[in-house]
Parts: structure tokens; C-alpha cells; sequence
């Protein structure tokens, strides 16, 4: 089954999503880029007023939009996002020359990490395969620009169905995310990731992303994922 996971950057939204139906609360500051990051301390705030209605809600957080290649800085970043108390820590990495001396820089840290490999101009299979031969507990394949595109307009089906199973190849947990909503259901389900990942189709349209978590959204959608699974089963 695929289960939901809602960007949220706020207590009441980590709060209102988990309640709708999300799986999984990844906290983001989307006013400050795709993988915007929020404070640490708002972090730690979050996962405290979370996990005293919900102790066992898995969290996840960004250390914000940061180059591939500055590696101090991000293994920095990552350990301050992991002391903060969540359970896992995204970090956008994009294909080119820094990305596999990243992936590999990542799963050296004392910190439970989940690359995001960033797929605007395709997905990098051979990338793909590598990290998900270093031992991510996820990875996730997502887009960096919030131009109106979704991933399936800048990765075609059939390779990131490639892609998704060279990361999972050794259990790691594999996740779609880009600009995602109801109209992408179909394509979701024919992947069957792990997760799915949302944030602009769970938000007031008039305002998109950087509005408020609308929390009926999340509940429509996490139960459209749900029959999804159910029609699988049956079909």
C-alpha cells in the first residue's frame, strides 16, 4: 500500500495532517524553496507537540535547498536536523559530478538520511542504483523547480519504474514526490511506491503551496490512495 506523506511547516499542520490521514509528516518551509528548511528549533517544537498526540507518527525534515556539492554544510545541517528528534532527514541531491561523493557522504553520517534525488531533467538511473545500493532507509524522487510541472512531466513512466526498483533493490523505502495531486493517482498506483509525497495539492487552491494545509484535503486524498490500493487488490 502506498501511504500518504504530507509537507507540513507548522505545529497545527503537523497536528491537522496527522489527524486527516497522513502517514507521514515531513516538515518543510515551503516559502523558502522546494526542500526549504525549517528552523531547528521550530523543528524540535513540531516534533514535541507531534508526538504527544502521536508517539509513534514517523517525521521526517529538510535541511533546506542546498548545493550537491556543499558537503560540509550539509553534513552540518544534517546532524542538527537529526538531534532535533526526527525520525529521518531529507537532503536534495541533484545529478552531475557531486552527486554520487554526496550520496556517499550521506550514508556515512550518524543520522538516519533520506536523499531526495531530484529529477527535473530526468532520472538518473545509474544514480538511482547507487544510492540504492548504500543502505538509505528511503529514497525519494522529486522535483526541484514548482513550475507547474509534476515529476511524470519530466520522467517518463517506464524509468522511473526502473528507477524506483534499483533504490528498493535492497529495502530501501522508495517515495514519489513533484507537484503531485488527484490527477497523478493512476500513475501513483501503476508505480506502487512506498509513499507518495504532497504538499501543494493538500493546500487552499487559490494559494498552492506556501497557503495553509487544508486538512480535508489530506483526508480526500489519503483515502483516495486507500481505495486505489483496494481497486488493485480487486482488479
Amino acid at each position: 500500500m502506498t501511504a500518504l506523506l504530507a509537507s507540513v511547516r507548522s505545529s497545527a499542520e503537523a497536528l491537522d495532517a496527522a489527524h486527516a490521514g497522513a502517514a507521514l509528516i515531513d516538515l518543510k518551509e515551503p516559502g523558502a524553496g522546494s526542500l526549504g528548511g525549517v528552523a531547528v528549533d521550530e523543528i524540535a517544537r513540531i516534533v514535541r507537540d507531534l508526538r504527544s498526540h502521536y508517539p509513534v507518527k514517523p517525521i521526517s525534515a529538510t535541511i533546506g535547498d542546498l548545493p550537491t556539492g556543499a558537503f560540509d554544510e550539509i553534513a552540518a545541517r544534517v546532524i542538527d536536523v537529526s538531534n532535533a528528534g526526527v525520525d529521518y532527514v531529507k537532503v536534495g541531491v541533484t545529478p552531475g559530478p557531486d552527486a554520487a561523493r554526496c550520496l556517499t557522504l550521506l550514508a556515512s553520517l550518524p543520522a538516519s538520511v533520506v536523499p531526495v534525488l531530484l529529477s527535473d531533467d530526468g532520472a538518473d538511473e545509474e544514480l538511482a542504483a547507487f544510492a540504492g545500493g548504500l543502505g538509505f532507509a528511503g529514497i525519494v524522487f522529486d522535483t526541484a523547480s514548482k513550475d507547474g510541472r509534476t515529476l511524470f512531466d519530466c520522467v517518463d513512466g517506464p524509468t522511473l519504474s526502473r528507477c524506483l526498483c534499483a533504490a528498493g533493490a535492497r529495502g530501501s523505502m522508495t517515495c514519489v514526490a513533484g507537484s503531485l495531486g488527484m490527477a497523478q493517482l493512476a500513475q501513483i498506483r501503476a508505480l506502487g511506491p512506498d509513499i507518495a509525497g504532497f504538499r501543494t495539492a493538500l493546500c487552499d487552491e487559490a494559494e498552492g503551496r506556501a497557503g495553509r494545509l487544508d486538512p480535508k484535503r489530506v483526508a480526500q486524498l489519503a483515502d483516495a490512495l486507500h481505495h486505489a490500493e483496494q481497486a488493485a487488490g480487486v482488479a
